[in-house]
């Protein structure tokens, strides 16, 4: 008898008065998540790609250039279908690269920067 009494209490007490929470307070924390995942990681992905294809694009003879393999060579020459690169890497060594394999062109500094002393 205490047992049904106390189930009826709670039945009839705090609970029996709230509405459940709405799919769109439900639904809002996932949208924010996307929308951050958007902003702070796919928009900047797409801009790098797109830079770097930019940079690919404009690879000709002649450029130093690097691999993502380390391999530091001049371009010599390009496929047909301008998938590969030819780089002469020494006088008489030339490697065949896929272009998606050059992580870009080599920054060297120049000669009359590398002789200035550091604290000028």
């Amino acid at each position: 008898m205490f047992f049904l009494r106390t189930v009826n209490l709670l039945a009839e007490g705090d609970g029996a008065g709230q509405v459940a929470p709405g799919l769109g307070s439900m639904m809002l924390p996932m949208v924010l998540i996307v929308f951050v995942w958007y902003f702070l990681i796919l928009r900047p992905q797409g801009r790098e790609r797109k830079t770097r294809e930019l940079q690919l694009s404009q690879l000709k003879r002649n450029d130093r250039v690097v691999t993502y393999s380390g391999i530091i060579g001049t371009i010599t020459g390009f496929s047909d279908d301008n998938k590969e690169v030819t780089l002469r890497v020494d006088d008489n060594v030339k490697l065949r690269f896929l272009r998606s394999a050059i992580q870009g062109p080599l920054a060297e500094a120049s000669a009359t920067d590398a002789s200035k002393p550091a604290g000028s």
